[in-house]
């Protein structure tokens, strides 16, 4: 009896080892391929960064969940940090994800952030793709950076054409100096002269920049445009981030720039900055100011809506097409993941099949087709200005 006693024990014993065994076999492990998001967080900007952020950290849930579904052994992993819109801490924060392994990099968003790590990721077997970085001087045809944008040049001429068609036939242009909002201003330019008007610039202004001496500088400039054109052909271009915030507080004290339009860049749009100061929002009301953004297809609000949503959830403030596009650039990766099969090692395959996957698929706000230079080949635009809700409280809203 014993002994069957034993035997019955053992063979109990074995199957629950078997069962063990083919229980651990079930599980499968997976790899992390790390994503480094590099966006503003604090500061100039912020706005667009911490949407970005939110979109990001959505889309890698979303695209572990497909993985998940399809039995694929390999994930993906985001790590954000904070660039302070500071081409420094974007540059240091490059050279720390390359230490890292990272394989992809989502961002920077200004172009004076790109511009100064371009060199060190000329450097590096990793692909960076910005969300919302439009400076001109960055097409650069067979380099590892990816713009899921329309560059400067196509905004530029958007804009100016604008300006032009409300009548507007003089213009005074003015830029934060850097190299996105400089592209700008001079692409608007450009356009707005080959349509037959006149330009005057300023000399683009640094960060931290005596604001009343440049508010001075355009008022004179208005000043004499307006003796010539009248003030109803006059107009003002602005393409900064949210020092333009300085720039109003002071131009709302004159009478004469009060008297004319101003425009923006899309470095404004839907900032809380601009939404957040009663005499900034009321000069911006008053002078009719409005900016553009990349334009979200409504064709596909089925598919945006619903992301839009969830950022505002989690931030509480509402995302552009450019925070959208952060998202896309996410899934773009995760396609080109899957194509190759999970493997990143090799470089130049994996660029390779980056372009290829970014031009086969459609994202959330667009088509990511990429022209010759990397950057993302058609966009339109949608414009919005600043108003006054049934509350009482300032908000941005899109423009007929």
């Amino acid at each position: 009896m014993k002994k069957i006693l034993l035997s019955v024990i053992a063979l109990l014993i074995a199957a629950l080892a078997f069962q063990s065994c083919k229980k651990a076999k079930q599980v499968k492990l997976t790899r992390t391929i790390k994503i480094q998001g590099l966006f503003t967080l604090t500061g100039s900007g912020k706005t667009l960064g911490v949407t970005s952020s939110a979109a990001v950290q959505l889309a890698v849930n979303d695209v572990n969940k497909y993985f998940a579904d399809k039995g694929l052994d390999y994930s993906i992993g985001i790590n954000v940090t904070d660039t302070k819109h500071t081409a420094d801490l974007a540059t240091a924060q490059f050279a720390q994800a390359k230490t890292d392994g990272v394989s992809f990099i989502i961002g920077p968003q200004s172009s004076s952030e790109l511009a100064a790590l371009k060199p060190l990721a000329d450097q590096s077997n990793i692909i960076v793709i910005s969300q919302s970085s439009t400076a001109g001087s960055l097409a650069i045809a067979g380099d590892a950076i990816f713009r899921f944008c329309p560059s400067d040049k196509i905004e530029g001429a958007a804009s100016a054409n604008t300006i032009y068609t409300d009548g507007k036939t003089a213009l005074v242009t003015a830029s934060f100096d850097d190299a996105g909002n400089k592209g700008l201003q001079t692409s608007v330019g450009s356009a707005f002269t080959a349509k037959g008007g006149v330009v005057d610039a300023l000399t683009p202004f640094p960060a931290g920049t005596d604001y009343s001496a440049v508010v001075a500088n355009i008022k004179t400039k208005v000043e004499a445009l307006t003796t010539t054109y009248g003030a109803a052909k006059v107009a003002v271009y602005l393409a900064s981030f949210d020092e333009g915030i300085e720039l109003f507080k002071l131009a709302a004290n004159e009478p004469s720039l009060k008297a004319v339009r101003w425009y923006g860049g899309d470095g404004v749009v839907l900032s809380t900055a601009f939404t957040g100061n009663a005499v900034v929002a009321d000069f911006a009301i008053a002078t009719g100011f409005s900016a553009p953004s990349l334009g979200l297809p409504a064709a596909l609000s089925a598919k945006w809506q619903p992301v839009v949503t969830r950022i505002k959830d989690k931030t509480h403030l509402d995302a552009d097409a450019f925070a959208l596009a952060a998202y896309d650039a996410v899934w773009a990766i995760a396609y080109t993941i899957e194509a190759n099969n999970g493997e990143v090692s090799d470089f130049a395959k994996l660029k390779a099949s980056f372009v290829e996957q970014a031009n086969s698929h459609q994202g959330i706000s667009g088509a990511d087709a990429l022209d010759e230079a990397g950057d993302r080949a058609t966009g339109v635009f949608d414009y919005f200005g600043i108003t006054k809700n049934t509350d009482g409280e300032y908000v941005w809203a899109k423009l007929d």
